[in-house]
C-alpha cells in the first residue's frame, strides 16, 4: 500500500477505534438519548438476519455511550419490526419520519429495503439497508451495505472459471433477492474474463415451495459443472435438501445472506460435500495482513466474543454502516441535515471496516468495491469456513 494511502487509512482506523474502544474518563453525558429509528425483520421470514443485526447494534450502543455518546449525548437505536412485510416497513417509516431525523437504518432484506427508498428518495432522510442485494441511484439518500450482489457474482464465476468449472447452472428464488441474483449472474457471465464459461440452464422456485425435484432433475439431466443455488433463509434448505434428495453431486455456491452458524447447523446432515458461498472479507480473517482492516476485524470479533457470540454474516451487515453513522453524527452534530449526512457519507475514503476500506466517492453509495468480495469454502464437520480465493475471486494457488 503507498504511503500516503496508509496514512489515509490509519487516520480512518483511528477514528474507528475510537468510537469502539474501552470506555475513558469522560464527563457525565445527558440523560436524553439521540435516538436513531431501526426497522428489521425480528419476526417472520427474515428475523435470522435482523435479530443478529440488532444485536451488533446493541453493542455498538453501549461502547459508543461509554465513549461519551455523540457531543456528550447517549445514543439509542429505536428498533422496531417490519414482520418481514413490506407493507408494514413503509408504515414504520412513514411513522419514523414524523421525528425528522436525518437518518434511518435497515431494513435487512431487498423487498422491505427497496419499499424504504421509494419514501425517503424525495427529501430524505438517509437510509441505510443493511441488504447488500439493493443498488441505490447514484447521489440518492439510500445506502448499501456490504459487497453488493454483483460484486459477489463476479467473484463467484472467477472462482469457477478459474477452477476449470465452465458448465453452470443457476437456481433462484422468484422473490426479490433471488431474481437480482440471477441478473448479476447473468450480467457476469457475459464477462470478456469468463468466456468459454456459460450457465447452461437457469431454473427458478417459489419461495414458499416444499419442492425443488422437477428443477433439480432438469438441471442434473444436462451434468452441469457447478451449481449456483441462491436463495435466503428457509427457501436455502429446500435447495439443498432437492440436491441431496437427487444425489447431485457437484460443487454448489449458495447465498451470501445464509452465512450464519445456527441456520447452516440445521442442513448438516444434507449440504452438499462442496458448498461454497461468496462473501465479505472478515469471513477469511486469517487471509488479511496487519493492517487497518486486521484491526478493525479482530477489534469486531473481541467485542462479539466479550459478550460470549460468535459473529456472523447476519452480524457483519449492520456493524460498518452504523459506525459509519456515528462517525459521521460526531462530526456534523445530531442536529445534521439529511443533505449534510449524504454529502459527508458520499465523500468518505479510506474509512477502514470490517470488509475494507471504504470510498463512496464512486457513486456507489456503498464505499466497497470488486476487489472486497471473496469466496469461502464451508466445512459442515466442525462448523468453519476457510478462505479459498484471492480478493476478487480469483482461486487460491
Amino acid at each position: 500500500m503507498p504511503t500516503r494511502a496508509r496514512r489515509i487509512a490509519g487516520a480512518a482506523l483511528a477514528v474507528t477505534l475510537a468510537l469502539i474502544a474501552a470506555p475513558v474518563t469522560s464527563p457525565a453525558i445527558a440523560a436524553d438519548p439521540f435516538e436513531i429509528p431501526v426497522i428489521l425483520p425480528l419476526t417472520g421470514g427474515g428475523a435470522f438476519l435482523g435479530t443478529s443485526e440488532n444485536q451488533s447494534l446493541q453493542i455498538i450502543e453501549k461502547m459508543v455511550n461509554a465513549q461519551g455518546g455523540i457531543k456528550g449525548r447517549p445514543i439509542h437505536f429505536a428498533v422496531q419490526d417490519d414482520q418481514s412485510n413490506p407493507q408494514v416497513a413503509v408504515q414504520l417509516t412513514n411513522g419514523a419520519l414524523a421525528k425528522k431525523p436525518p437518518v434511518i437504518l435497515g431494513s435487512a432484506v431487498v423487498a422491505m429495503c427497496n419499499a424504504m427508498a421509494a419514501i425517503v428518495k424525495a427529501s430524505g432522510p438517509v437510509q441505510f439497508c443493511f441488504s447488500p442485494g439493493i443498488h441505490p441511484v447514484a447521489n440518492s439518500y439510500t445506502f448499501s451495505a456490504s459487497v453488493s450482489t454483483d460484486d459477489l457474482a463476479t467473484a463467484s464465476l472467477r472462482f469457477f472459471h478459474g477452477k476449470h468449472w465452465n458448465r453452470v447452472a443457476i437456481i433462484t428464488s422468484t422473490d426479490a433477492s433471488g431474481q437480482d441474483a440471477e441478473r448479476a449472474f447473468l450480467e457476469a457471465s457475459h464477462r470478456a474474463e469468463n468466456n468459454g464459461l456459460s450457465l447452461v440452464i437457469q431454473e427458478h422456485f417459489n419461495p414458499t415451495d416444499v419442492t425443488v425435484s422437477a428443477q433439480i432433475a432438469r438441471i442434473q439431466a444436462l451434468h452441469p459443472d457447478a451449481l449456483v443455488a441462491w436463495s435466503t433463509g428457509t427457501p436455502f434448505g429446500t435447495l439443498l435438501r432437492g440436491i441431496s434428495d437427487a444425489g447431485l453431486d457437484v460443487p454448489v455456491m449458495g447465498g451470501n445472506g445464509n452465512l450464519t452458524y445456527p441456520q447452516l447447523a440445521q442442513y448438516k446432515t444434507f449440504t452438499p460435500k462442496q458448498m461454497y458461498f461468496a462473501s465479505p472479507r472478515f469471513f477469511a480473517r486469517e487471509q488479511v495482513l496487519p493492517g487497518p482492516i486486521r484491526s478493525a476485524q479482530d477489534l469486531f470479533f473481541r467485542s462479539f466474543a466479550a459478550v460470549g457470540v460468535k459473529p456472523d454474516v447476519s452480524h457483519s451487515f449492520s456493524w460498518d454502516p452504523a459506525l459509519i453513522i456515528v462517525d459521521a453524527l460526531r462530526r456534523l452534530g445530531t442536529d445534521a441535515s439529511p443533505d449534510a449526512l449524504r454529502s459527508y457519507i458520499e465523500g468518505l475514503h479510506g474509512w477502514a471496516g470490517i470488509n475494507g476500506l471504504y470510498d463512496f466517492r464512486d457513486g456507489s453509495q456503498r464505499g466497497l468495491a470488486e476487489n472486497t468480495a471473496i469466496v469461502i469454502r464451508w466445512n459442515g464437520s466442525n462448523a468453519t469456513f476457510a478462505g479459498v480465493t484471492k480478493p476478487g475471486g480469483a482461486p487460491l494457488k
